[in-house]
């Protein structure tokens, strides 16, 4: 497949991963008063019975390549912080504020793909950066009165971690790991890894609540393999503003199931970062190999 066709793919993968992220975090926001850790283990489960279902039927198996199991691990264990730190601020503060923050990850891709992937940083790509973080201040708001900046910040850090969880996809992409296994390895190990907070400290669940995280779990496995699937057939910087296609899912869905607003230095905010993925799109467009000759 040409280079083009791998990116339009990717594209309309990014696209449906949004979508899927979106109503996972509305189905979290609307599953109640459950503790992060809890919400995260049966995110994870339904995502785990899928990959390994895929993995069985296409005998793909479970050994994963030479050198790639380190990157498996940090992938895993990183991507695990950030979904914790996302159910949190999930329950904290607005759904899209929760979602605008975590979709700071594509920014921290771009950083960590300069540290570790050794890609050079553009002027325009550092502005992009630099005027991104200064976007999510209007949204986190950082005064002492504000009640929801600890939650806002917790957003933020799972953001990081999920810029670096999905630089690791691109490794992993890129040393051609499996996308089934990768997907199968993270949610079996963030499972195993809520196995002892859910033991000590599990909240009893109304059918509609356990309804509720099985439906994030399923629309998480659709946003987790849409995303391997994106990252691995295009580089990051190319399709990555896609993404932010989500704040518009979950602003349309936080309005319409849970009355939400967003203020306007959240709107601001929002503005701000979504327009710097915008230029950092183009600008990559007008380097690549797509600009005009």
């Amino acid at each position: 497949m040409s280079r083009i066709k791998l990116k339009y793919k990717a594209i309309v993968l990014m696209i449906l991963s949004a979508f899927c992220f979106a109503v996972m975090n509305l189905l979290v926001r609307m599953s109640g008063d459950i503790p992060a850790f809890q919400k995260s283990f049966f995110r994870n489960l339904v995502a785990v019975f899928f990959a390994l279902i895929i993995i069985l039927k296409n005998r793909t198996g479970f050994r994963w390549k030479k050198g790639n199991l380190k990157f498996l691990l940090l992938r895993s264990a990183v991507g695990t912080i950030g979904i914790v730190c996302n159910f949190y601020a999930l329950g904290n503060i607005p759904l899209s504020d929760a979602s605008m923050l975590n979709k700071m990850s594509p920014f921290f891709v771009i950083i960590f793909s300069i540290i570790i992937l050794k890609e050079s940083l553009t002027f325009v790509q550092g502005f992009a950066v630099f005027m991104a973080f200064v976007g999510t201040l209007f949204i986190i708001k950082p005064t002492f009165q504000n009640v929801e900046l600890l939650p806002s910040a917790i957003g933020l850090l799972g953001g990081l971690s999920a810029g670096f969880a999905y630089t690791m996809v691109r490794i992993l992409g890129q040393r051609g790991e499996n996308g089934s296994l990768i997907v199968f390895f993270f949610s079996a190990f963030s499972c195993i890894s809520m196995l002892p907070f859910l033991v000590f400290d599990f909240h009893p669940m109304e059918w509609w609540q356990l309804l509720m995280l099985l439906g994030a779990g399923l629309a998480a496995t659709g946003g987790q393999f849409s995303i391997t699937a994106a990252y691995s057939n295009a580089p990051a910087r190319e399709i990555s503003v896609y993404d932010y296609s989500q704040i518009i899912f979950a602003t349309t869905l936080g309005f319409i199931f849970l009355g939400e607003v967003p203020d306007i230095y959240s709107v601001i905010g929002y503005v701000v970062i979504c327009s710097m993925a915008v230029l950092t799109f183009m600008y990559n467009n007008k380097k690549g190999p797509f600009r005009r000759k």
